[in-house]
């Protein structure tokens, strides 16, 4: 009986629709095979931005496609785009990134096999977190509400998260052995990490209504996942600065006072770093 149900499981929560999605990641983000981090830097950005283009051009091409739709593929291209091509012109022009990179082994050379799982975790990772817009074509669901706030939730994020790069890389132009306190930085310390849980935010919020019954733990997981990924990132980016800047009292007060990932909350430091 059990074995009877798993196939019926499978294709509520997978359905055939998403499996060209799933394609389409695995192309955006094999890249990884250049350069491991891609898989979850470059290829990512890219990844998202060729789900959304794909989805985008099906949607015109059999007539799926509504306001709302359209909209959140179109915002997917835009996400993609932006935060691949900052990483990449980053990771190829700035020195002392890839010093970075390479100080921290991200830089190292995988084995194939290691690469492979990789690319193939990658591929559905980027395929659920985007999966809530797939389920609202998969299910023809139409325009509501909620989508229209997930999709003010998502130019928002992703408004915030560029504003933060060009603030944080025009404060390195003036003094590049300072941290930045600037901006969107006098909030919370890792305001691009936050914009873009804030996009996925979105994309989940967009969901309601559109979503249905067993598919919502893929798009759950997907959100809980990536807001662990940042959470992560903002804690190794702080063991950083904590070596660079752990002395300077200035930073001191601002790393105490200032949130490391959530605006408005007290939470100042990761787990991974502790401060009488």
């Amino acid at each position: 009986m059990m074995f009877t149900l798993i196939p019926e499981y499978i294709g509520q929560v997978w359905p055939l629709f998403m499996w060209g999605v799933i394609i389409v990641a695995a192309i955006g983000c094999c890249m990884g095979f250049k350069e491991f981090v891609w898989f979850m830097s470059v290829g990512y950005g890219f990844a998202v931005m060729c789900i959304g283009a794909y989805l985008l051009i099906l949607g015109l091409i059999k007539g799926y496609l509504t306001p709302a739709r359209g909209i959140m593929a179109g915002l997917f291209v835009i996400y993609g785009y932006r935060l691949g091509g900052y990483i990449l012109k980053r990771e190829l022009t700035n020195a002392a990134y890839k010093k970075t990179l390479e100080s921290t082994g991200s830089a190292k050379a995988m084995p194939i096999p290691v690469s492979a799982f990789m690319w193939v975790y990658s591929m559905f990772m980027y395929t659920a977190q985007t999966s809530a817009l797939t389920y609202r074509f998969i299910n023809q669901a139409k325009d509501n509400v909620w989508v229209w706030i997930g999709i003010v939730i998502m130019a928002l994020a992703i408004i915030g998260e560029a504003t933060a790069d060009r603030q944080k890389s025009a404060a390195k132009k003036v003094n590049p052995k300072r941290f930045c306190d600037t901006g969107l930085y006098k909030f919370v310390r890792c305001p691009n990490y936050f914009s873009e849980v804030m996009f996925w935010v979105g994309v989940t919020v967009s969901g309601i209504g559109a979503v249905q019954g067993k598919q919502w733990i893929i798009v759950l997981i997907a959100l809980a996942l990536i807001t662990y990924v940042m959470y992560n990132s903002a804690s190794r980016l702080e063991l950083r600065h904590e070596k660079t800047y752990g002395l300077d009292p200035e930073y001191q007060k601002y790393s105490d006072t200032v949130p490391l990932l959530f605006p408005f909350t007290k939470q100042f430091h990761s787990m991974k770093v502790y401060r009488d």
